[in-house]
Order: C-alpha cells, then sequence, then structure tokens
C-alpha cells in the first residue's frame, strides 16, 4: 500500500503529460495487483514466509538504488524501526493470513480505507476537531467500509475473521502514514523507506523460518513473492515518488484511488472472485469519502 512521500513544493498545476500517466498506471497496477501475488503466494507458501520473501525481495530491489543508501539521521532510527513494524512486519503479515479466509478483492476494497484511518488517527494525534467536511467524509467513508464487510460478518466466522485482519493492518497503516510524513521530510522518502524494510526483515524472518516446514516450493508462489517484494514494495514507491514530485502530493494520490479497481478487476477476472453489489457500492462511498477527507485536509 502506498505511503505519504516527502513533501516538496507543488508544481506549477498543469495537464498530466504522458509519463505523468504511465506513472499512474505503473505504481496502481503494481499496488492493486499486490493482493492477487499474495493470494498466489499463499497457493504454496506459508503466510509468514511470504512476508518475508516480500521484504527480502523489496530490500534487495532498493538496495541497488543509490538515492535509498543515503544516510539518515541516527535519531530518527528509532523511529524508522517502529514504523517497519507498524508499516511492514505485522501488515505484511496480517494481509497473507487475512486472504486465506477472503478473497484478494474484498482485502484490496477494505484496504482503500487506508486514506480514512490516516485523517481519523491524525485528528485523535492532533487533538484537533475535524472540519465539517472532515467529518462528512469520515462518516461516508466508513459507512463504506461497513458495507464492504457486511456480508462477510454475516454468520461466516472465517470471513469475519479475514475482514477484521485487513481492518487491523489498515488501521496500522494510518498511524505509520501519519509516522512517516515527518520521517520522509527529514530524510527522504527511499531511504526511510528501505531501511523500515531492513527493520521488519529481521522480525519477520524468524516466523517463516518456524513455519517453512508448512510450505512446499512452487515456482508459481516464488515468483509472486518476488514480484510482490521487487515491484510492489520497491519500485512502485520510486514511480510514487518520482511522480509526486513532477506533480505534487495531492494530484499524485489519485493513483490510490485507483488501487482498488485494479484489485477488484483482476481478483474477478483471475481468480473468478465474486463482486458483490454491496462491495461494488461500498468502495465507491470509501473513495468518496477519502476524496472529500483529502480536500478537507489540503
Amino acid at each position: 500500500m502506498a505511503a505519504t512521500a516527502a513533501p516538496s513544493p507543488p508544481p506549477a498545476q498543469h495537464a498530466f503529460a504522458p509519463y505523468d500517466w504511465a506513472l499512474v498506471a505503473a505504481v496502481a497496477a503494481t499496488w492493486g495487483s499486490s493482493f492477487l501475488l499474495i493470494e498466489i503466494g499463499i497457493d504454496h507458501f506459508s503466510p509468514e514466509v511470504v512476508a518475508a520473501l516480500r521484504l527480502a525481495f523489496g530490500a534487495l530491489t532498493l538496495a541497488v538504488i543509490p538515492g535509498a543508501r543515503r544516510a539518515v539521521r541516527r535519531e530518527d532510527l528509532p523511529a524508522i524501526a517502529l514504523l517497519g513494524v507498524l508499516w511492514m512486519a505485522v501488515p505484511f503479515l496480517l494481509f497473507p493470513h487475512a486472504q486465506e479466509d477472503i478473497d484478494s478483492s474484498l482485502a484490496g476494497m477494505i484496504n482503500a480505507a487506508s486514506p480514512l484511518f490516516t485523517a481519523l488517527i491524525a485528528i485523535a494525534i492532533t487533538r484537533t476537531a475535524p472540519s465539517r467536511r472532515t467529518a462528512t467524509g469520515l462518516l461516508v467513508g466508513f459507512a463504506g467500509v461497513v458495507a464492504i464487510g457486511a456480508p462477510e460478518l454475516d454468520g461466516a466466522s472465517a470471513g469475519a475473521l479475514g475482514v477484521g485482519l485487513v481492518l487491523l493492518a489498515t488501521v496500522l497503516y494510518g498511524f505509520s502514514f501519519n509516522l512517516t510524513g515527518p520521517l520522509q521530510q527529514r530524510n527522504g522518502a527511499l531511504p526511510v523507506i528501505w531501511r523500515a524494510q531492513l527493520f521488519a526483515l529481521v522480525l519477520d524472518v524468524p516466523a517463516a523460518a518456524v513455519t517453512v516446514g508448512d510450505s512446499e516450493f512452487a515456482w508459481s508462489s516464488l515468483l509472486a513473492c518476488a514480484g510482490l517484494g521487487a515491484a510492489g514494495t520497491a519500485l512502485a514507491y520510486v514511480w510514487f515518488s518520482v511522480l509526486v514530485g513532477r506533480v505534487g502530493a495531492s494530484r499524485g494520490a489519485v493513483t490510490l484511488y485507483l488501487v482498488p479497481v485494479v484489485a477488484i478487476v483482476l481478483g474477478a477476472t483471475l481468480r473468478d472472485e465474486t463482486i458483490t453489489l454491496a462491495g461494488l457500492a461500498g468502495t465507491a462511498l470509501v473513495l468518496a469519502g477519502a476524496y472529500v477527507v483529502g480536500g478537507g485536509r489540503r
């Protein structure tokens, strides 16, 4: 899932160039396909192995990018370590465990609520009353979350557990995105992301070692984890940082609204997942709420 990139003075407002649209498409396709790749990964690997491989491929990919290896402030390392826990180590375990019980498309729909939790947690941290626009956006968005999850909560304990795990991961993303902004302002986006991945990898490898016996080797799952890590957990952040640098954070956020759409399309076409009208309507409400909240906080 996406992070807030280090803020920079917004460029002049002009129409997106073809290169900008290419970046939007690449990031949306990469992050939107993450849920499908997780699904393929857990076909043969334990959730813990999927999480560790994702982090390993991601960290190795960023390691070859000079910008990611730039030094960070020593006093920021504890916060970056905490970011690795909240943003990667725990959520990267929660998603594959959740997707043992729910479809990849549903996970993508619920994950769209990340901006809502980010705004809600920011309000709680700053102890400021939300504007009427922000409050309206939050109400609309969380009504969408209820609409998405309601069919799974109706007498299906496994589905309810999966929904709960994705919601927990999304809440952790909300904390992470509030934490990462100042860190990226001081150190740059990629150095913070790479070090957070390394901290998360150290935490997730022992769990993967314990559960590796529950896995069986398959090229399809290994390649899925490689794509999930190298593209979704590394290159997509590079592309998103470039996009934000070219068009500004507010306009670059259009990418995030396309991620659940990609997840829904891929799940329905490649995994034959059932997409309910309630899920589609709920996703529309979540995205509308996120858009309103984003406009209210800008």
